[in-house]
């Protein structure tokens, strides 16, 4: 009976929490044949078994609560996480997840552990080497959390040598327009995004201050790849970023599978459909439909800022960012952008919106873009997550599979087109 409890309050979470992300998990399967769909149970099993595993600890060096004002008590570790002033708060980690190859699994476990960091991330006591001088800082998206977004990528980023941090942005409530996401523990991304971006900032100068480091390199997932830019475009992050990796970012708005686009051209009737919408999805998700001050604003002087390199990866399953090519950038003066469609080359890769971060093709992105030269490949396999028949060591879904090359050849090249 235990079970049957836990089953059905999994899957009740599943269904009001994750409708606008991990439809993915099967709208983007069901659209590559011949690769399975995941059904109901399996995601509700997958979410339970995150649920059931047991927090890690976090060494008494540099911990600290979450929520407004919380403060970080070593020296190395900054000046305490950041508030913001219209509806919603930033936090610090605590304590560590285990890793995890699914998004669903990762969701569960921080339905009850919704301040853990992704493992081997926010060391504050690393230091960047002169091979990779350069933090990396892992930037969430909306409706999600540092844990549930990285839980695949940040451990072997950390591994390659790299100082990695992370934290949980623009948490709010049901009464501050958060949406209904807040219902549950941990969901972030859903406040006002200027506001968010002034949180980035300030934890983007606490790693700064922490590192002794003069850049840092950002990988950022969905509304955190547009908040970031919007925060190198207006709040000074621009001399600070040198690198910005995006996946799924809502760069030029979404439709939200046509229903904002909808609903705008109604609202130009005079009835306030969008405001509806906001109520489900949040303030912060309103911003990132396509027309909205916010995405009208933040390329009113183009997609880039000079001194950035922009790498931009979208994927052809996305449902939230739709259509997916809106994600991608046009380098302006002095910036470069390389914009990359997930399939292109790896045709098996049938990651979406938020199965993306865990695709083993992405993270190898991630890895070739950071260092080329200890990682000239991509690998190119079916995520483990869409294909549950896919090996971690070996056979046609291993993570070692060939990789396609980055100069052409049988793979996709990091310069081809996104479109």
């Amino acid at each position: 009976m235990g079970n049957n409890i836990r089953r059905n309050r999994t899957r009740s979470a599943l269904m009001a929490g994750m409708s606008m992300l991990i439809a993915g998990g099967v709208g983007a399967a069901a659209a590559a044949d011949p690769v399975s769909p995941a059904t109901e149970q399996q995601l509700a099993d997958t979410i339970a078994a995150g649920l059931s595993q047991p927090v890690q600890p976090i060494a008494a060096q540099c911990g600290s609560g979450s929520g407004v004002g919380s403060g970080i008590s070593a020296a190395d570790c900054g000046d305490g996480s950041s508030s913001g002033s219209t509806g919603s708060t930033a936090s610090d980690t605590t304590g560590f997840g285990p890793a995890d190859t699914t998004f669903p699994g990762a969701f569960g476990y921080s339905l009850q552990h919704p301040d853990v960091a992704p493992p081997g991330t926010n060391n504050w006591n690393c230091k960047p080497t002169a091979q990779h001088p350069r933090p990396v800082v892992l930037v969430h998206g909306t409706w999600e959390n540092a844990y549930d977004n990285f839980a695949f990528v940040s451990q072997p980023i950390t591994s390659a040598g790299f100082c990695t941090f992370t934290f949980n942005y623009g948490r709010s409530s049901l009464l501050q327009g958060g949406g209904l996401g807040t219902l549950l523990p941990g969901i972030g991304g859903t406040g006002d995004i200027p506001t968010s971006a002034t949180q980035l900032q300030t934890f983007v100068d606490r790693v700064l201050a922490a590192t002794g480091a003069g850049k840092v390199d950002i990988v950022a997932h969905s509304q955190g790849g547009m908040m970031t830019r919007w925060y190198t475009e207006f709040d000074g992050g621009a001399p600070k970023v040198d690198h910005l990796i995006e996946f799924g970012a809502t760069n030029h708005g979404t439709t939200l599978d046509g229903i904002a686009t909808l609903g705008r051209t109604v609202n130009n009737l005079g009835i306030d459909v969008l405001g509806l919408v906001e109520i489900l999805v949040g303030h912060g998700g309103i911003q990132q439909t396509i027309g909205s001050d916010v995405v009208t604003r933040l390329n009113a002087n183009g997609d880039t800022v000079s001194g950035i390199d922009y790498t931009v990866v979208g994927t052809k399953y996305d449902e939230v960012t739709t259509p997916y090519q809106s994600t991608f950038l046009t380098a302006g003066p002095g910036a470069t952008v390389k914009n990359i469609t997930l399939q292109d080359g790896c045709a098996q890769d049938a990651s979406d919106h938020v199965s993306m971060m865990y695709s083993p093709r992405a993270l190898s992105i991630i890895l070739n873009t950071l260092d080329p030269v200890q990682n000239p490949s991509l690998q190119c396999t079916a995520n483990p997550w869409i294909d549950t028949g896919s090996s971690a060591s070996g056979g046609p879904g291993s993570l070692s599979g060939a990789g396609s090359s980055l100069s052409g050849g049988g793979g996709s090249s990091l310069s081809g087109g996104g479109s």
